[in-house]
Formats: C-alpha cells, sequence, structure tokens
C-alpha cells in the first residue's frame, strides 16, 4: 500500500494528501456561475459587483443576450410579433458548446448581438478561459444542461413594477424603442414568459438575492463563498494530491477554539485531537477497500469490505 500523509495545520480546511491522488483534478476547471432572473432585475449589476469583488482572480462574464438568434427578413417585418422572451429565441446549442470550450480551457469567440438591427454583427468577442465564469441571463437556468455545468446558480428577485419601470428606461434611451412599443411587448410577451418559464427556474437556484445589486450582505456572502471554493481549487492545483475536507461549522469552529488566546491546555489538546482524527478518518475513507463476507454472531451474513492490504501510521511532528 502507497503511503499516505494526513495533513491538519489548523486551517479553515483540512486536506488528506495521499501518493495516490483521489478527488482533485490536476487540470484546474473553472468556478461557474449562472445568475438568472427577470428583465431588468439588476442581474448585470449583482455579476459587477461579484467581479469588482474577485478583483484578485480572473473572471469573465458572459451574456445569454449574446446567443439570441438573428431574425430573418419576414420576423425583423412582423419584430413586433417576436417573442425574445422565449426559450426558442436563443440559440442554446451554441451556448452549450462555448461554455464547454471554455469549462475545459480553450478560449472562444462569443457572437455579438446587435438589439436594433435584431441580428448578430461582426466582430465576434474572443473570450479566453477564466478562473471564474458568469453566465448572466433571464433563462440561464430554465434548460437542464445549461444549468448542470454550473457550480453555484443565482436568482436576483425584485418587484415586477421595479422591473418594468427600468425596462420602460433600458428600451427607450440604449434600444432606440418608444414607450408604447415597450409596455405592449411587456404585456403580451416578457410579462407572460417570465411567469411561464423565468419564474419557474427560480427553484433551481442555490441562492436567491432580494433587492438585486441593493442586497450588499448576499453579494457579501456570494464573494466569500467563491473565494473559498477558489482556496480549494488552488490546493488542488499546487497539490494534485491533497484531498480538501469541506469546511463545517464544526471544523471552522473547532479551529476558531485552538486559535483563541484564551483557550486552555486541556480544550486546546482536545479539540487539537478532535481535528486529528478528522483528518485521518477522512484519509482512510480514501484507501483502497476489497469486499467481505461474514458471519454474524446471530448467524447472518453480512456483506461488508475490509483493506486491500496492512496499514501502517506515521505520525510527524513539527
Amino acid at each position: 500500500m502507497e503511503p499516505a500523509a494526513l495533513r491538519s495545520g489548523f486551517n479553515d480546511h483540512i486536506s488528506v494528501e495521499s501518493k495516490g491522488g483521489f478527488d482533485c483534478p490536476k487540470n484546474k476547471q473553472p468556478f461557474i456561475i449562472g445568475v438568472a432572473g427577470g428583465t431588468a432585475s439588476g442581474k448585470t449589476t449583482v455579476c459587477n459587483q461579484i467581479i469588482s469583488q474577485l478583483h484578485d482572480q480572473r473572471v469573465v462574464l458572459v451574456n445569454q443576450d449574446s446567443f439570441y438568434r438573428s431574425l430573418n427578413d419576414d420576423q425583423l417585418v412582423n419584430v413586433h410579433e417576436y417573442n425574445f422572451d422565449h426559450p426558442a429565441a436563443f440559440n442554446t446549442e451554441l451556448l452549450l458548446s462555448c461554455m464547454e470550450k471554455l469549462r475545459r480551457g480553450h478560449p472562444v469567440n462569443i457572437p455579438s448581438y446587435d438589439f436594433k438591427s435584431h441580428k448578430s454583427i461582426e466582430p465576434s468577442r474572443l473570450v479566453n478561459p477564466a478562473d471564474v465564469i458568469i453566465l448572466e441571463g433571464i433563462l440561464v437556468l430554465h434548460d437542464f444542461h445549461v444549468r448542470n455545468l454550473m457550480n453555484m446558480k443565482i436568482f436576483v428577485d425584485i418587484d415586477s413594477d421595479v422591473r418594468l419601470a427600468r425596462r420602460i428606461q433600458r428600451d427607450t434611451v440604449e434600444r432606440g424603442r418608444n414607450i408604447q412599443n415597450v409596455l405592449d411587448q411587456y404585456s403580451r410577451f416578457v410579462k407572460p414568459s417570465f411567469e411561464e418559464f423565468i419564474l419557474p427556474s427560480k427553484k433551481f437556484a442555490d441562492i436567491i438575492i432580494p433587492r438585486g445589486g441593493d442586497n450588499d450582505v448576499a453579494i457579501d456572502l456570494i464573494v466569500q463563498h467563491i473565494l473559498t471554493k477558489l482556496g480549494q481549487h488552488d490546493l488542488c492545483k499546487i497539490y494534485p494530491n491533497i484531498n480538501v475536507i469541506f469546511s463545517t461549522f464544526q471544523i471552522r469552529g473547532m479551529h476558531t477554539l485552538v486559535r483563541d488566546v484564551k483557550t486552555t491546555k486541556h480544550d486546546f489538546v482536545f479539540y487539537s485531537d478532535r481535528l486529528i482524527r478528522l483528518v485521518v478518518e477522512h484519509g482512510l475513507g480514501h484507501l483502497p477497500f476489497t469486499e467481505k463476507q461474514i458471519i454474524t454472531p446471530t448467524g447472518s451474513v453480512y456483506s461488508g469490505v475490509v483493506f486491500c492490504k496492512r496499514l501502517c501510521g506515521v505520525s510527524v511532528i513539527r
């Protein structure tokens, strides 16, 4: 059996190192975040605030709007009859292809969509791989295959009246539309599509942010969670044979006690011993086992497991 080293340096995360290497991939994969919500709910604001707080990380933002299908001549003639909030309005196959390439560490060309001509235009935008990829759009949580790519799913929730007011301002100022057309489109397509497709996707979210970009507490918590996950990824990148134990409140509580200058010697020894035991227990769970049937005292047969080989434990004191 290959020797294994168990480490507990009283960090917030406990690691198990094994010569064989178990859970940490050698190639670092990006942390992918999906940010969904109704039209003008503040999704872009939330994304920008997350990006600004991750200033030491490589972050890219991909907009689902870039993957709108170009309208043909017949559709352009009746553009006011076209539902831009329906899943069919997006080229989801192309979006999936681009996200999969980014996930594998390859650069991609993201389409550039012009909202005035309703067509994809040149040049496309070259997007390079990054540590964090944020996919933002009204329907990014609707499609199962898109959701499957995500490490974190966020839904930005805000009052419908506020969203309507923001949409009127955006579409009239940035997209050259008049108020009446905006209101007609909202009542005929935007609101029904929100209720049919977007709102139901809320149940898939890991985090729901009320008040959108104004919710500083929620955004701070999200950023801290991302940094924690990136820290685990960095450990795996530097030491590909390390498995990081997920940090629970119990583990953090014990770390707090062993670090506290006021902690007594008895408590320090007790909680240090508990942390070390957690590392050992977790490490044993990654060692190779083989199946074995045994007879219990009641005479029944139990199918269990045993270690493949004898174990040798080495304690290294620093």
